[in-house]
């Protein structure tokens, strides 16, 4: 069953994984503890963890079909990826993420599109996999949408995630390289989101009437709506990412 229909849009979470991260007093530098008390009813449990003081992070993908198209928003950590400073994501085994899929009644075969709204390896994992020892599309139909900005920047750096998680889709011919106010249609574009990442979007999409946006990391955790100036320690431009919220 569709957790949303937005219109003729249907929108499903594919996740992989539910687990307490980190104490939002280190995730989040500038905020306060007194800040952080008032807001507890109102998180406690499903997005803080009484046991830790850590909020709950929701590792996952969003499968958007519409009558034309079938999207996946991002791709979540997947298997056998280099991250050795999240043991919690490295080298992962777990494939039920594919079976969660499947429970959709899609394969990787039957995805047209990959909308990325950054690289980070916790949102692109899925891109490829390692199959005899290359990693290749998961995807093979699939034409992978990401910001240049946010590709040249990951391209850069060349790290793990860069090599196993973008570059394989670029050299397969799969990926597309626009620009932050790139439209597909009247129902799918991207939104500037700066600050996360320099070439960070979301996601707006639109059916009969109906708006909705999936905004990646422009919000990690639900207290940043209450406290928006509120920055992660992952934020590449603080400033510009609370600008951006």
């Amino acid at each position: 069953m569709a957790n949303l229909m937005l219109g003729d849009i249907r929108v499903d979470r594919i996740v992989e994984m539910v687990l307490p991260f980190e104490t939002l007093c280190s995730f989040f530098p500038d905020s306060s503890q007194k800040q952080i008390d008032l807001c507890k009813p109102w998180l406690e449990p499903w997005a803080l963890c009484p046991e830790t003081g850590k909020f709950i992070l929701v590792v996952q993908s969003y499968l958007v079909r519409s009558q034309h198209h079938t999207i996946l928003i991002d791709t979540c950590v997947g298997c056998d990826k280099t991250i050795p400073y999240y043991m919690d994501w490295n080298r992962r085994t777990d494939r039920s993420w594919l079976s969660k899929l499947a429970a959709c009644q899609v394969s990787p075969a039957d995805v047209d599109y990959v909308f990325c709204t950054h690289l980070h390896c916790d949102h692109a994992g899925w891109n490829t996999q390692l199959l005899d020892g290359r990693w290749v599309p998961t995807f093979p139909n699939a034409r992978y949408i990401m910001s240049r900005e946010d590709f040249e920047h990951a391209e850069a750096l060349d790290e793990p995630g860069y090599n196993e998680n973008v570059l394989p889709v670029v050299e397969a011919g799969q990926a597309v390289l626009v620009e932050s106010s790139y439209a597909m249609d009247d129902n799918f574009w991207f939104e500037p989101t700066p600050g996360h990442t320099s070439g960070h979007v979301a996601v707006g999409m639109a059916s009969k009437g109906n708006e909705a946006v999936m905004s990646g990391d422009l919000i990690h955790c639900p207290i940043q709506c209450a406290y928006p100036e509120w920055n992660a320690a992952s934020d590449a431009d603080p400033a510009l990412a609370a600008r951006t919220r």
